[in-house]
């Protein structure tokens, strides 16, 4: 579980990343939750976009994809999430 201040440093390094996934009007689907997983190898913050024509609320896709990926939710703001789970060597130090 993420502290407050963990949530904010993790905000304030995922303001100046661009975001690595977009999801459309197909929602959730099992190819992404497995490429947002494989993507969590290499980094530790992904940040996705989800455009207007996805049907299914950003609130429930912000929980399906962490409970799916084991994540958790630094952000939702917007039509963005903000996804953070740490790695076995960290490569982000949270406060």
């Amino acid at each position: 579980m993420l502290t407050g201040k963990q949530k904010r440093y993790l905000r304030s390094l995922a303001s100046s990343e661009s975001a690595l996934f977009q999801i459309g009007k197909e929602a959730l689907s099992d190819n992404l939750i497995r490429m947002v997983d494989q993507a969590f190898n290499n980094r530790e913050l992904i940040k996705i976009k989800v455009l207007k024509t996805c049907p299914v609320d950003v609130q429930e896709l912000a929980f399906d994809l962490s409970m799916n990926t084991g994540s958790e939710v630094a952000q939702i703001i917007g039509h963005t999430i903000v996804l953070y789970r740490q790695n076995e060597t960290p490569r982000i130090i949270l406060p």
